[in-house]
């Protein structure tokens, strides 16, 4: 029976894994094909059964995974990033969680005729979104920028607070359930909001001191974090039942808001633990469905959807939206886009067993109306977000953006050139000093390594189209474009060569098959860019062709002092110089280039 169950996790791990990748290839959200492939193993086929696989550990199995799950998406907040948010993005998550949670808990207690305790409940865990499935989204909507940045930022800071909500819901069900008077209910809820915060609080406080005192060893950080996250949870648990996951979230919080704590390594790897974690758990909680619970909602539950889907997330969105910049086009959008993710399942699953278990009449309906919503959500949106966004107008067009591996000199001089012609720039490193010099240039950074689970989470790459490897690291490059040719295409992503590629042999270029195009020339390298700008003097310029001096006068004019980056076409269009494709630029077009002297091609230019 060991090995059967062994065999089982393996499958669960194997199956999810697929899922994900799946996911990843066509740029849907992971949960759809989680879903499905846990429907499949579970109701379908009757291969998966998870309460006899976990037996008594499954509650403790949820709790754990959502405790990490949510920590995780804690330490992502920072204050100084929430200070800086529109007022569209506050009032979401104050005012636009009170409005969906009232609205929905309104209409599920309308037409389910669930007790108002559980229909609030309902509506405390249908009122969270989550990255996990907007950031998916986001990259096949392509939206304005402003639509993607509130979306974004709406899923991060409104899980914890979702959470919150559904806990205390879920402690006035408990206290009410077993007749206590009012006065003991505030009282516990008092207890839950005040061992969460201290005790979430004191524990961020603590650990961050030793890490930041460096008490602890590095190899150790990541296993201390996990075991610290998961103490702290249970202990508050024992003290104030349900307190633990606002304990872990106020931790996450402050350990995020530290100074001198460096959490990029825990970040790291409790992002790929949540990934895990988020996989098997999915996975699991959709094969205890039961189809005949689903089929028990009826009609009914396509009722619940709509409330949510035309009413209050609407509703949510222009009460927020009142007195902003945002444009109508720009405030239907947000008003369509809220799918519902992980951790609605997960909670929803967690809370049902425990009622269940209470025998409280109605928490079996919980789970089903709960996947009901996300598997509306979801898929309605995914299919139709893209098409509603370019019959509003608001979707951004062909991405013209460009991502650049690195934030050195060569990557910051080229970066500056470009958005001086107008176009985005997004400057990746890892180099915490390059990071700093790019951002005090004026240029847009992300602070990570470029392939990485954080970076597929968080990268804002909305309007973002072409890859530019610009790294020293001819590893990095090639990495990065293996990674990022899925996402942008394989004729969008180019690399710098390294000084060694050009002692290669052509036999063994050839062998190396080379999935992205070498970026400039074929003497080019990102030492004798270096070297250019460095102490040769070099600068980036930009020079408008014309009738009279065109691309043929310009290379007869400059010869060996200049090296042709860029074409712009006069609408906008560009092109890039490489050693696979041999470029014409015509009159009116512009080109962006390394030149010797830079007043001297401004006065030519202009001639």
């Amino acid at each position: 029976m060991l090995i059967d169950k062994a065999f089982i996790l393996a499958a669960i791990v194997f199956a999810g894994m697929l899922c994900q990748w799946l996911a990843w290839r066509v740029k849907l959200p992971a949960i759809l094909f989680l879903l499905f492939a846990g429907i499949i193993a579970g109701p379908f086929t009757g291969w998966l059964n998870s309460d006899a696989l976990f037996g008594d550990l499954l509650f403790p199995f949820i709790s754990l995974s959502v405790a990490v799950i949510l920590f995780e998406g804690s330490l992502t907040l920072r204050f100084h990033q929430l200070a800086g948010l529109g007022q569209v993005v506050r009032r979401m998550i104050t005012f636009g969680v009170l409005v969906t949670w009232l609205i929905t808990a309104a209409a599920t207690r309308l037409v389910f005729d669930f007790p108002w305790p559980l229909a609030l409940l309902f509506g405390a865990i249908t009122s969270v979104t989550g990255p996990t499935v907007i950031v998916p989204m986001l990259r096949t909507v392509r939206p304005s920028a402003a639509v993607a940045n509130i979306l974004r930022w709406e899923g991060i800071v409104i899980d914890p607070i979702g959470a919150t909500l559904a806990v205390l819901v879920y402690e006035f069900i408990l206290a009410g359930s077993s007749g206590n008077a009012l006065g003991h209910t505030l009282l516990a809820f008092a207890k839950l909001i005040g061992i969460g915060l201290c005790l979430g609080s004191l524990s961020g406080y603590l650990y961050g001191n030793i890490l930041r005192r460096h008490w602890l060893p590095e190899f150790l950080h990541n296993v201390a974090t996990l075991g610290l996250v998961i103490f702290v949870f249970a202990l508050s648990n024992t003290v104030q039942e349900e307190s633990g996951l606002l304990t872990v979230t106020v931790m996450g919080i402050w350990l995020a808001n530290m100074r001198d704590v460096s959490l990029e390594e825990i970040l790291d790897f409790k992002e790929s633990l949540s990934v895990l974690l988020i996989t098997v758990l999915f996975i699991v909680l959709a094969a205890r469905l039961d189809f005949q619970r689903f089929f028990h909602l009826g009609w009914q539950v396509a009722f619940i959807f709509l409330s949510i889907q035309f009413l209050s997330r609407p509703l949510s969105v222009m009460v927020s939206a009142l007195g902003s910049k945002l444009s109508w086009p720009e405030r239907h959008l947000l008003a369509w886009i809220a799918p519902r993710g992980i951790v609605a399942a997960a909670i929803s699953a967690l809370f049902a067993i425990k009622l269940e278990a209470a025998g409280y009449h109605g928490a079996e309906l919980l789970v089903p109306l709960t996947f009901s919503v996300i598997i509306g959500t979801v898929v309605l949106q995914s299919g139709t977000a893209r098409f509603i966004a370019k019959r509003l107008g608001v979707a951004e067009p062909d991405p013209r953006g460009f991502l650049l591996i690195g934030a050195n000199l060569v990557a910051r001089a080229i970066g500056k050139g470009l958005q001086q012609a107008g176009f985005r720039v997004l400057l990746v490193d890892s180099d915490w000093e390059k990071i700093s010099g790019a951002r005090l240039e004026g240029l847009e950074t992300y602070y990570g390594e470029p392939v990485s689970e954080h970076a597929d989470r968080n990268l804002d790459l909305v309007g973002i189209g072409t890859l530019l490897a610009l790294s020293p690291r001819g590893s990095l490059n090639a990495l990065s474009c293996m990674h990022y040719r899925m996402e942008l295409g394989a004729k969008a992503v180019y690399a710098i060569q390294a000084a060694s590629d050009l002692e290669m042999s052509k036999e063994r270029q050839t062998a190396s098959r080379r999935h992205w195009r070498v970026l400039f020339g074929p003497e080019v390298t990102f030492s004798s860019l270096a070297k250019a700008l460095n102490h040769d003097g070099w600068k980036i310029h930009s020079t408008t062709l014309s009738q009279t001096f065109d691309f043929a006068a310009y290379q007869q004019q400059y010869g060996q002092g200049a090296i042709p980056l860029f074409a712009v076409s006069p609408k906008g269009k560009i092109e890039v110089f490489t050693v696979e494709q041999v470029l014409h630029p015509q009159p009116g077009w512009t080109i962006i280039a390394l030149v010797a002297d830079a007043e001297g091609s401004n006065s030519v230019g202009n001639a």
